[in-house]
Parts: C-alpha cells; sequence; structure tokens
C-alpha cells in the first residue's frame, strides 16, 4: 500500500470559512500545517482563496482537483429571528445552492474525486421526544427537517466516486453559537427553563466540533455523522450550568406561546423547543473520543467563571 501523504503535502477546501465552525477549522488545519483552500464570496485576497458564487459561472473543478477534502459549510444564521417567509428563503438559497455548486463540481472530477464533508444539523431529525437518535434515525417533520432534507440530498448529488459525509451538527455551545442570547438573559438575571425545560437538548463544544470535522476527513466516513456530543441533556441543564458558571439566578420561565409570538412557531419548535436525544452513534464506533463529554463541561470552556 503506497504511504499516506504528509501533512504539508495534504490540502483541505474549505467553503464558508468566514463563520463560527469554518474559521475554527482552518484555524486547526493550518496549525497542523496542512494546506487549506478557502473559497469566498469576495475578491480573492490571498493565494489560498477563490473568489465563488459571485456571479451564474459554475465553480471550475480545478479548483478542487488535487484536494484530499473538500468541506461545505455554508449556510445563514439560524439565530436570526424573526423567520419571516423571505428570510426562510435566505436559509433556504444559502445552502442549496453552495451545495449544489460544490456537489457538480466534485462530480466532474469522477474517479478523481476528492472526499466530500457536508454541512447539515440535527435539525434533521425534528421533534421526537423519547427516541433515540442514531444516524439511522427517519427525518422530521418541521421546516427545519424540510430544509436538512434538502441540503444533504444536494449534496448526495456530488456522485459515487468519492465518501460523502453528512454533518449532522448540533447546536454549538459557544459564546457565539447558541450561548450568544443566553448570556445576555443569564448576566441580567432573567435566565430560566424555555418551554418546559424538560426537552433534551443537542449539543457540542466548538473544540469538538472541529476535532469532529478532521476525525471525518481523516477516516474518510460517508453518510450521516451525528455531531453531537455524548451525553443526553435537556435545556434547563444547559440554562442551569450556564446560571452557575455566571453565578446567577435561574428562576424565570419563557413559555412556548410567548416565544412563538415573538420569533414565529417554525422558528421555535425548531430550535426552542424540539425534543431530541441525539446519539453520536458513528462518531462513537468509529473511535472518536469527546475532549468536552457533558453539557457542564462545554460550558465551562466556552464562558469563564464569574469572579
Amino acid at each position: 500500500m503506497p504511504e499516506p501523504a504528509s501533512a504539508a503535502a495534504r490540502r483541505i477546501v474549505v467553503a464558508g470559512a468566514s463563520g463560527l465552525i469554518g474559521s475554527a477549522l482552518v484555524d486547526s488545519l493550518r496549525s497542523d500545517g496542512l494546506r487549506v483552500t478557502t473559497l469566498v464570496r469576495r475578491p480573492a485576497t490571498a493565494p489560498d482563496e477563490v473568489e465563488w458564487l459571485a456571479d451564474d459561472r459554475p465553480l471550475d473543478p480545478a479548483v478542487l482537483d488535487g484536494a484530499s477534502a473538500v468541506v461545505g459549510l455554508n449556510g445563514a444564521s439560524i439565530g436570526r429571528f424573526p423567520w419571516t417567509p423571505a428570510y426562510k428563503n435566505t436559509l433556504l438559497w444559502s445552502r442549496i445552492t453552495p451545495t449544489q455548486a460544490l456537489a457538480r463540481a466534485i462530480r466532474h472530477l469522477g474517479t478523481d474525486a476528492p472526499a466530500f464533508v457536508s454541512a447539515s444539523a440535527v435539525g434533521y431529525y425534528g421533534t421526537a421526544p423519547g427516541a433515540r437518535l442514531t444516524e439511522r434515525a427517519r427525518r422530521g417533520e418541521t421546516f427545519l427537517a424540510d430544509l436538512c432534507g434538502e441540503w444533504e440530498g444536494a449534496a448526495l448529488a456530488a456522485g459515487d466516486h468519492a465518501p460523502i459525509a453528512l454533518l449532522r451538527t448540533a447546536p454549538v455551545v459557544h459564546r457565539h453559537g447558541v450561548l450568544a442570547p443566553l448570556l445576555l438573559l443569564t448576566k441580567a438575571g432573567l435566565s430560566g427553563p424555555i418551554g418546559r425545560g424538560t426537552q433534551a437538548w443537542p449539543w457540542i463544544s466548538l473544540q469538538d466540533e472541529v476535532r469532529a470535522i478532521r476525525h471525518v476527513i481523516d477516516a474518510r466516513l460517508d453518510g450521516p455523522v451525528n455531531l453531537s456530543g455524548p451525553t443526553r441533556a435537556t435545556a434547563n441543564d444547559l440554562g442551569f450550568a450556564l446560571a452557575v458558571r455566571m453565578n446567577r439566578p435561574f428562576l424565570l420561565r419563557a413559555p412556548e406561546w410567548g416565544m412563538k409570538l415573538v420569533l414565529g412557531r417554525d422558528a421555535t419548535e425548531a430550535l426552542l423547543t424540539p425534543d431530541m436525544n441525539v446519539v453520536p452513534e458513528v462518531l462513537r464506533t468509529t473511535g472518536f473520543a469527546f475532549t468536552h463529554p457533558t453539557i457542564e463541561a462545554a460550558v465551562d470552556a466556552a464562558v469563564p467563571a464569574a469572579s
């Protein structure tokens, strides 16, 4: 068998490199000596940048030729509210259009195609109280579940010549991730249960998200992969862990009807009140070890302790 390529010889192409996950992934790859090409939606200003999606021209497959993997992380923030009909279209376009462009270019390379690691989300599962959601679980029936189904379908069009991994990512426990709105409420002493509070909330730390993506690349995994912490947690567990970390109370309940009134039904049901016990079965069975195995450890890593 041929010897594996050295880190310096490997090249990874990353689309969506300016986001929370993408920027952390690029930093991690480069710190280990891997070459990274980023696809940017502005004029390229560095040798390792390539402008794309600026017009109707397809992505040149030559940009991906010779890469060991292509990682697609594009998508407008689902944390922006409310989800108006226009913003729903933005959520859809910002995911499907880049993924289709990457898939077409990868398919064009045929047997020389790199591995395709394409973002998706645990929103694929909708809400499933009491269920244990491994990668084999069926798709849910919410707007976000339908979006994820279309997103994954666009990625699978890349063809049969390279592994296609679908990253069903949980909300990332980070100051600029799922914690962003909770930090403000908790600091003001206004945090408490969200809806019932007992619904299972999938989660993952940013460090483990990046490490898991690299594990998927290195192991050349294909199919859906749940990028979610290994320990079940509820919405209350997350909120209480944050309140303890910040030395603030956890008392005021946010009623579901109020959230639907302010944020809209689709956003509330997709992000705040779904009950999803998402299990990272593929990561577990392929030898991945979490740095932050509990929600408390993830919160502690993301938020400095109150003085």
